[in-house]
């Protein structure tokens, strides 16, 4: 093994090992089958996503002659190469998991997907008129001949490859067909009996070839690259830039991956490598439906006994109305900081309503807001709950100073964060952009109020997204405070991010990216400094920044003990004599996705330093984001972080280890669940039990 990979881990097979983890959840037989089926979508939308970036951007570094290696000393070229087994065998895996365990099972539990050949008469005639119905007018057949060009294929499609013929037997010609995305996947027969709606069309393909006959078909799916990069010095108007970057991706970005069916034959699948301007390593042959993401559609059906029993987030007791009492939220922050754990404690009664009642209040002044992801104002997922735009529109139509600093190149939200800059600019909103070459990923809210004369700052800073949506499933941590400094901090920073303000050394805050990075070195090398009395514990999403493990590394080698709990890449070696002897890494993967930033400099309690924030330890976030992470300074706050980060370490259920040669799992002991456990603690603490 080479050096640098014994001391780095390459960051694209750490994804893929993050995937292996996930994917250990759609195999668990103990989860719930509808939980399964979720997880094996959560797996192919992930690996859809890891074609449409990593790779990518791999196969763009190998085109452009780059041979520059990362830390880890691979090329990009011998990444593809390593890439390649490794998405293969996680390819055998979920078809393995489908085919073999999830569909047999679904249909011992009554829901039962059958292929149309195995469909009865009657049944047939019923898929028969629902394709007639339903689906025949919305289909478009293309040929592929001498006058008919190999035709556009959209990123992620759903295709069949079609073989046709004159019915006299003279020649095949080729066609493809689309399926239509907005029909369901899994069309219902009846009772929970469904029928994948490409053996539907592929049955009844006749329909749109009148004349000819149809010698064979075969599903393939193809996927195109989504990181194109905005030139913001050429840029005059970031808002329509991202609207061209993302009419061009629709219509022409580059292929990268071919998915098709085991049986399609050579030739078939040489013309589409041609028409797609692909090679054999791009193609990926699989056993189970290609495109499982759309297992989603299955985890919809009510079938309670088949999904963990839902969870309804608890109120945080200082929030928590009852007895004729009406909660101040401004008044409850003054008393103190209040940190709200998502999703075992409610963003709608916490988050959503603090900036539900400034958007309200006519003492509020002024509302400044970053905003990453988050929910459209008429979500139907939300239940009704407070959205986030919805505050913020209400605030600029009753007169306050309203600042959005909406991160258009938010990967994957582009679309959407197009629409809220367009409706809040519509409302009045001041929308801006962001800094010139930096994405904001900050989660920062603050609010000026006039009390007795005078302007005073709340503020609200998470590790999540202003989702509601998404804090029903992600696990994050959002502090409200009062506090001076953070407000004046934060002050500063939108100052810098809406206006020509440099920015300049914070008060509280860890700002990247300017002051964040030097800030952690220095408190890494405050406990490397103590030697065996020295304490580390960063609970993240991801490890990768190399100047950040070396650190870590000296740290260990001091004596400093360092406990990492990383939910998905970490390029840190632990358990290497000499290298980190002291250092453990763990990860949870569970039913909710790990996602707050904590950090613990010194010993657990009053004398620990805390930090919550946005930020995690890669290259990105350090030097190429606007992050932030913020003190947590009450002692009860600490009390309540470090209560998190013991159950996380105490988790045996959950709970994967990495040792120098790889990821394991943790041996189940006690069987101690981190979810659950800290779901039991959030209902203990709004029964106003101590725990």
């Amino acid at each position: 093994m080479h050096e640098r990979q014994t001391r780095y881990l390459n960051r694209e097979l750490s994804v893929l090992d993050f995937q292996d983890r996930v994917l250990g959840l759609a195999e668990d037989p103990d989860r719930p089958l509808l939980e399964r089926a979720k997880f094996l979508a959560i797996v192919t939308s992930n690996l859809d996503e890891f074609f449409q970036v990593r790779v990518a951007g791999l196969q763009e570094q190998v085109l452009g002659g780059v041979t520059s290696t990362p830390p880890d000393g691979l090329t990009p070229r011998e990444q593809l190469e390593a890439i390649r087994p490794a998405v293969e065998s996680l390819n055998r895996r979920i078809d393995s998991a489908y085919v073999k365990e999830l569909v047999p099972e679904l249909g011992a539990a009554g829901i039962v997907i059958t292929d149309f050949e195995q469909l009865s008469p009657a049944e047939r005639e019923a898929m028969r008129a629902i394709f007639e119905e339903q689906v025949f007018p919305i289909l478009t057949p293309l040929a592929v001949d001498p006058s008919h060009p190999f035709p556009y294929i959209s990123n992620l499609s759903l295709n069949l490859a079609v073989l046709v013929r004159q019915a006299d037997g003279r020649g095949i010609r080729f066609a493809r067909v689309k399926i239509p995305p907005n029909v369901p996947r899994f069309v219902e027969l009846s009772g929970d009996r469904f029928v994948p709606l490409e053996q539907i069309v592929g049955s009844h393909l006749g329909r749109l070839f009148g004349g000819l006959d149809v010698v064979d078909y075969f599903a393939f799916r193809v996927t195109r690259t989504a990181d194109l990069a905005v030139e913001e010095e050429e840029a005059d108007d970031l808002l329509e830039a991202m609207e061209s970057v993302l009419r061009y991706r629709r219509l022409s970005a580059r292929a990268v991956r071919l998915e098709v069916e085991s049986d399609m034959p050579q030739n078939v699948l040489e013309l589409l490598l041609d028409g797609l301007e692909l090679d054999e390593h791009d193609v990926y042959r699989r056993e189970a439906p290609l495109g499982l993401n759309t297992l989603w559609e299955l985890y919809g059906i009510d079938r309670p006994d088949l999904k963990d029993e839902p969870w309804t987030p608890t109120t945080q007791p200082r929030l928590a109305e009852g007895g004729g009492r009406r909660v101040d939220l401004f008044a409850e922050i003054r008393r103190g900081d209040i940190l709200v754990h998502h999703p075992y404690e409610s963003f709608a009664t916490s988050t959503g309503a603090f900036l539900a009642q400034a958007a309200s209040d006519p003492d509020v002044v002024a509302i400044k807001q970053t905003l990453y992801r988050t929910s459209m104002p008429e979500d139907p997922a939300l239940g009704g709950e407070e959205s986030i735009v919805r505050s913020l529109i209400a605030a600029a139509e009753a007169g306050k100073q309203v600042a959005v600093l909406v991160e258009l190149k938010a990967r994957f939200d582009e679309a959407a964060n197009i629409n809220w800059a367009r409706m809040l600019e519509a409302a009045g909103v001041h929308v801006v952009y962001g800094v010139h070459g930096l994405k904001t990923h900050a989660k920062v809210l603050l609010v000026v109020r006039r009390e007795q004369g005078i302007l005073r700052r709340y503020a609200h800073i998470g590790t999540g997204n202003y989702n509601p949506k998404t804090a029903r499933i992600y696990e994050d941590l959002g502090l409200l405070t009062a506090d001076d400094d953070i407000g004046a901090d934060l002050t500063d920073l939108f100052n810098h991010l809406t206006g020509y303000a440099m920015p300049g050394d914070y008060r509280k805050l860890l700002v990247a990216p300017h002051w964040l990075r030097k800030r952690i070195v220095d408190r890494i090398r405050e406990q490397a400094a103590l030697g065996r009395d020295g304490h580390i514990l960063m609970k993240i999403n991801h490890l990768v920044d190399p100047e950040i493990i070396d650190e870590l590394y000296a740290a260990s080698g001091a004596g400093c003990t360092v406990q990492l709990i990383v939910r998905g890449i970490c390029c840190l070696r632990p358990g290497v004599r000499g290298q980190s002897d002291n250092i453990t890494v763990r990860s949870i993967v569970g039913k909710f996705l790990e996602h707050s930033r904590i950090y613990r400099f010194g010993q657990a309690g009053d004398e620990g330093v805390y930090y919550i924030g946005s930020a995690d330890m890669m290259p990105r976030n350090l030097n190429g984001r606007v992050e932030d992470l913020a003190p947590v300074t009450d002692p009860r706050l600490k009390q309540r972080l470090q209560q998190i980060l013991d159950v996380e370490l105490a988790d045996d259920a959950l709970a994967w280890e990495m040792t120098a040669d790889g990821w394991r799992k943790i041996p189940a002991t006690e069987g101690i669940d981190a979810h659950e456990t800290l779901q039991r603690l959030a209902i203990e603490r709004a029964h106003g039990i101590e725990g």
